[in-house]
């Protein structure tokens, strides 16, 4: 059974920064892709970023170019978000996601995209 656990959130100031991490068990994988979303309280729940497994394309939403960086340790299975000059905008559960098709770019962005999810991790920026 693939599993998704997400660790690294907390509470910081804003202008900090934080690292989150995704561990992948289960399944090891070569191909597809994997995302971070994130949901705020009463909103839906937003792409942040995604990176193809193989090859490592990456690609970010608008808010969080310049600040955010996705990347991933292939022999870990472990996907990483690191988040830099974070603002209270960006409090939110923080989830990763796996996708086992093809990495088409533009549907990077979809939630409907990913097979797997895990259960978020809470980021909380205070002003």
């Amino acid at each position: 059974q693939v599993q998704l656990v997400e660790s690294g959130g907390g509470l910081v100031q804003a202008g900090g920064s934080l690292r989150l991490s995704c561990t992948v068990s289960g399944r090891t994988f070569s191909t597809g892709a994997m995302g971070w979303f994130r949901q705020a309280p009463g909103k839906e729940r937003d792409f942040v970023a995604a990176i193809k497994w193989s090859g490592g394309s990456t690609y970010y939403a608008d808010s969080v170019k310049g600040r955010f960086t996705i990347s991933r340790e292939y022999v870990k299975n472990t996907m990483y978000l690191q988040l830099n000059s974070l603002k209270p905008d960006d409090t939110a559960v923080y989830y990763c996601a796996r996708t086992l098709g093809p990495p088409i770019a533009t549907r990077l962005m979809a939630r409907e995209t990913y097979d797997y999810w895990g259960r978020g991790t809470q980021v909380t920026v205070s002003s």
